[in-house]
């Protein structure tokens, strides 16, 4: 590739595609109270909604990666970047819109369905996307330009909460929330799915084809950094998930801060606001063409600029079929802006190096979560949703760790790492099952067990065998 071209406008185009998979991601999150109502679930029920959505993660990587071992050479590769993004699009539309016809049906294992397939376009888009905006552009800005277009899937992750409550409570609500109320938010997003398809189909966009025979067989786990890499992942996403899903029952909780479940959604977008405000944040702190005093006055007024736009958005309520500006009261987030503070001189201690922060961000998240765990009211309110903040770098940096070397292996490698994301399915599965039979709060020590591993991934796991030995 040459490095001297101009790739900004299909790095644009880009950052649409991470936006819209980080907000319709986030749309389970919603779907996870709201089919509470239409269908009476249990918490083991409602939480086979992630489980039929990253399980496709699994099981869609999984084919992939046979399919690539088994005929030596990788289907993306052999198609273009360009043409599997815009097939990833298409198939995503296609989920979003059968979910029209599970709500005619009125059956919760069709909605899983609709999710499945939705989840498989998005899965596909992940393989594709995630190498893609490493290689669009100069080398050596590789995470610098990850952590840029993850920054747009956050923002797609913080305004999905908003946009779905609206959609779902008010602008699609009769004033009884049914399966309708879903299906046309749904069918909707499939129509913008559908669109971005065909626009990047016909766009100038670069395929980037590579036929380079990468050998069949399972070469691709000699390198230890990218097994250890594919646990990283399964852990991150498995903990960043849990959090998202269950984060509106904890703070629904008496013991915590007993809000309203659509008070308590809006909240959601702080949470993973953090994420975005960590990863726009981490774009300037790893961009290496900046110098320290750029990045550090950059880091801080994106903090504070994102928080205040959080701030006002989550503000915008819909109220007797007109829009109004109702936002919380300042006091009770005012803490948030010490978080960021935080996760500032996080990224300093960091020294943008991608072992180091991970080991120091989950560090603090694991004490974060220690205190959702044992505390009360507006103390256990403020730690939890700044988790995301802490979340932020994760992906990017085990993602750049795992591959790291991986030469004609990296697209197979980043099918696996993929898959990872499977724990998306399993721990707030598992989460379901504490809060069933203890409590919503003692289930929060899953995610501290992933912060664990993420730590010692950080310190040693990200090596690899050759470095270790010696």
């Amino acid at each position: 590739m040459n490095s001297t071209k101009n790739y900004s406008k299909s790095f644009s185009l880009l950052t649409s595609l991470f936006f819209m998979w980080g907000f319709i991601t986030v749309m389970n999150d919603i779907l996870i109270n709201t089919f509470k109502g239409v269908f009476n679930l249990s918490p083991t029920q409602r939480a086979l909604i992630q489980f039929s959505f990253f399980g496709a993660f699994f099981i869609i990587s999984l084919i992939y990666y046979l399919i690539s071992s088994s005929k030596g050479k990788d289907p993306i590769n052999k198609i273009g970047y360009k043409s599997g993004m815009a097939i990833s699009l298409l198939i995503c539309g296609i989920g979003c819109v059968s979910f029209y016809g599970a709500a005619h049906l009125n059956s919760y294992n069709a909605f899983l369905f609709s999710l499945f397939i939705l989840a498989s376009g998005v899965t596909l888009l992940q393989i594709c996307a995630n190498p893609y905006a490493t290689i669009l552009g100069k080398k050596g800005s590789e995470s610098s330009r990850l952590n840029l277009a993850q920054g747009f899937n956050s923002l797609g992750t913080t305004l999905g909460p908003i946009v779905g409550t609206i959609l779902i409570y008010k602008v699609f609500s009769t004033g009884e929330l049914t399966a309708f109320s879903i299906s046309k938010t749904y069918l909707a997003y499939g129509i913008i799915f559908i669109i971005l398809a065909i626009i990047v189909k016909f766009s100038n966009m670069p395929s980037f084809q590579n036929n380079e025979k990468i050998g069949s067989g399972a070469g691709v786990f000699k390198h230890r950094q990218l097994t250890l890499g594919v646990l990283a992942i399964f852990f991150y996403v498995g903990s960043e998930v849990a959090i998202g899903s269950w984060i509106v029952e904890y703070l629904k909780d008496e013991n915590i801060v007993g809000m309203s479940e659509e008070n308590a959604s809006y909240f959601l977008s702080f949470f993973w606001g953090g994420l975005m405000i960590g990863r726009l944040m981490a774009s300037y702190a790893l961009n290496s063409e900046l110098s320290k005093q750029r990045k550090y006055l950059s880091m801080a007024i994106i903090g504070l600029v994102v928080f205040m736009g959080i701030y006002l958005v989550t503000g915008i309520k819909m109220d007797a079929g007109s829009f109004a500006f109702s936002p919380i009261e300042f006091s009770k987030i005012a803490m948030y802006i010490a978080f960021i503070a935080l996760c500032f001189v996080a990224f300093i201690i960091g020294d943008g190096k991608p072992s180091k922060s991970l080991v120091v961000f989950s560090c603090i998240n694991f004490v974060l979560l220690t205190i959702a765990v044992l505390a009360k009211g507006q103390l256990a309110f403020i730690v939890i949703i700044s988790t995301g903040l802490f979340f932020s770098i994760g992906w990017t940096n085990i993602f750049s760790l795992a591959i790291s070397n991986l030469g004609k292996y990296t697209s197979q490698g980043s099918s696996l790492l993929v898959m990872a994301v499977v724990g998306g399915a399993i721990l707030p599965l598992i989460q379901s099952v504490i809060i069933e039979k203890v409590n919503v709060q003692t289930s929060f020590i899953i995610p501290i067990f992933g912060m664990l591993y993420l730590i010692y991934y950080g310190l040693s796991g990200y090596k690899p065998a050759k470095i270790i030995e010696e």
